[in-house]
């Protein structure tokens, strides 16, 4: 069996720091399998030294191995500047889909009626992001132009996967674009959306404007729910729902490119918090979206180690929680080493017992 090859796509400030420490987890004597290793250096010195070609690199190499693991990085402000390496490695990877899964942290209170888990289905391409923009006059009547486009094919994609998820998790898709307002530009998202619920009958759908379903959010009965949204409405829109379970690093981010028959061809999972530059080099951060970043994408290697695994760490992560090992964003004391070494700990005992049953 060939062992698989993950994409390491370094990062940042404490977006690097977290990756180090999350990588121990990988250990073959800890998962008891061999992984490969390709490493890239996404950090901002290196991209501009490069030019972003080292960005193009990673990319073309996840697209050969279909797996990366990135570490958080740094976007500078400045328009002339490198950019977003996350928008670049999008793009190079044809990515149609961002998953985000909002769950409940043992022991942690999460905001109104949550308990099930929310899933964010973000569409990864296109809307606001990239947009051409300009203006055009002076004072006071100075007009600000933005053109927006999205594509019926990645809608397509975006609305089939979240029904598929749904079906896979029992979850209900909730929510929507807000074609009243833009019946042409979201009215097609809608479309296909409700496309998709007809090709997926035993699926529950409850459609409502992207407004409307913030709100209801906040009157969840908590039921476990999958929400489709545009690229913009998705970024906002995964920040509120990770948070509403008690820390934005508490649950992983899957960047998904499906090949024509929908079928996963590229998975890059990461933490969906930033660089967090104050609390580099303390040992405080919370590294449970990385580590749980490790643990999806190991779900998605066609390979039951790599299952086995997958399970032992998202458990053992939640486990380590649930035993008060807490870092300070969640109230507790336990240094960023400390809860992986309690992780690895769990993962290995895990994996033991497993074997011998």
């Amino acid at each position: 069996m060939n062992t698989p090859t993950i994409v390491i796509l370094e990062g940042d400030q404490t977006g690097q720091e977290l990756l180090v420490e999350a990588m121990r987890v990988l250990d073959e004597s800890v998962i008891h399998m061999p992984l490969n290793f390709k490493h890239f250096d996404l950090s901002l010195e290196k991209r501009r030294d490069t030019n972003n070609q080292v960005v193009h690199d990673a990319g073309a190499a996840m697209k050969e191995t279909g797996l990366g693991l990135k570490a958080a990085t740094i976007t500078p402000g400045d328009p002339d500047d490198v950019g977003s390496p996350n928008a670049l490695l999008r793009d190079l990877l044809d990515a149609q889909v961002i998953l985000r899964t909002g769950r409940r942290i043992p022991k942690v209170r999460p905001i109104a009626g949550v308990h099930s888990p929310i899933s964010v289905v973000r569409m990864a391409q296109d809307d606001a992001y990239g947009a051409e923009e300009r203006r055009e006059g002076e004072g006071l009547s100075e007009v600000a132009y933005q053109i927006r486009h999205i594509e019926r094919r990645v809608c397509r994609v975006v609305a089939e996967f979240a029904f598929r998820h749904a079906a896979l998790t029992n979850a209900k898709v909730f929510g929507g674009p807000k074609f009243t307002v833009s019946p042409v530009y979201e009215g097609m998202f809608k479309e296909e959306l409700d496309a998709a619920a007809r090709r997926h009958p035993s699926v529950r759908y409850d459609p409502q404007l992207i407004d409307a379903t913030y709100a209801l959010l906040l009157e969840t009965t908590g039921e476990p729910l999958v929400i489709p949204t545009l690229n913009r409405d998705g970024d906002v829109m995964s920040d509120l729902v990770l948070k509403m379970f008690g820390s934005i690093a508490g649950a992983e981010s899957l960047v998904i490119n499906f090949d024509d028959d929908l079928e996963v061809s590229v998975v890059m999972a990461e933490a969906p918090h930033g660089t967090a530059p104050s609390l580099q080099g303390k040992n405080v951060a919370n590294p449970m979206a990385m580590i749980l970043a490790e643990a999806a994408l190991l779900g998605y290697i066609n390979d039951d180690r790599a299952k086995r695994a997958s399970r032992a760490i998202r458990e053992a992560t939640l486990e380590a929680v649930y035993q008060g090992i807490l870092t300070a964003d969640l109230g507790g004391a336990s240094s960023t080493s400390e809860f992986t070494d309690e992780v690895i700990r769990r993962v290995v005992a895990k994996l033991e017992v497993w074997e011998t049953m």
